[in-house]
């Protein structure tokens, strides 16, 4: 199911805002996260929110309490809680005739043992522009938390400086970015589903007044 999904991922930008260096024509982004109670991993609380562009201004929000039953799997964590994003989604259609732009999802995209994250997942279930942003480096194809990568990390010395994640295959498939001066501690971006990394990487930016985005921090 998981390859069967992933042959529809799209890398590229598909709408015509993020082909504006200041996005111009988008309006709204939306933010999701499930978030466990500590100590129980099948009570979560499944959020989305949705911000306008660029005053990010909560706009709508739907925060509710889920039962998981889907087991953890690593690398399949998207089963688990994907279901629950989507309905989330579908309830927001249900209320309103517009819907966010572009999706910022706590997680990897591409970033992933597969290379299909619950981003990504979530992008080509939905086929809306879908957003990777973890705080922790997944390490696949190589990636390691070494002292290469720490040495790198202290590099960034201002918000909006960027390294790329290069795995052993050559391939990037993601972008460090350390999105708030104040923070020593960077985010990892990815390509979940329309849109490019570059594109990823600006949006996420311009998303942020503290470390986390503003529509999955809110």
């Amino acid at each position: 199911e998981q390859a069967r999904l992933k042959a529809g991922v799209v890398e590229q930008d598909t709408e015509e805002w993020q082909k504006d260096p200041n996005f111009t024509g988008l309006e709204r982004v939306g933010g999701v996260d499930l978030s466990y109670i500590k100590g129980d991993d099948t009570s979560a609380c499944a959020s989305l929110v949705v911000l306008s562009y660029p005053a990010l201004q909560v706009l709508y929000e739907d925060c509710r309490m889920v039962a998981v039953t889907a087991p953890y799997v690593a690398g399949f964590l998207a089963f688990r809680e994907v279901p629950f994003l989507v309905e989330a989604v579908q309830r927001l259609l249900t209320f309103l005739l517009w819907l966010f732009q572009v999706l910022l999802v706590d997680g990897n995209g591409l970033l992933h043992h597969r290379g299909f994250g619950v981003a990504c997942h979530l992008g080509v279930l939905t086929d809306l522009p879908c957003i990777g942003v973890a705080k922790n480096l997944l390490q696949v194809d190589g990636l390691a938390r070494d002292e290469l990568h720490r040495e790198q990390i202290r590099s960034l010395q201002k918000s909006g400086d960027t390294f790329p994640l290069t795995g052993t295959s050559g391939r990037v498939l993601g972008m460090v970015l350390r999105s708030y001066n104040n923070s020593s501690k960077p985010l990892y971006i990815s390509v979940g589903h329309r849109v490019s990394l570059d594109t990823a990487v600006r949006l996420v930016r311009a998303c942020c007044r503290y470390r986390v985005p503003e529509p999955i921090r809110q």
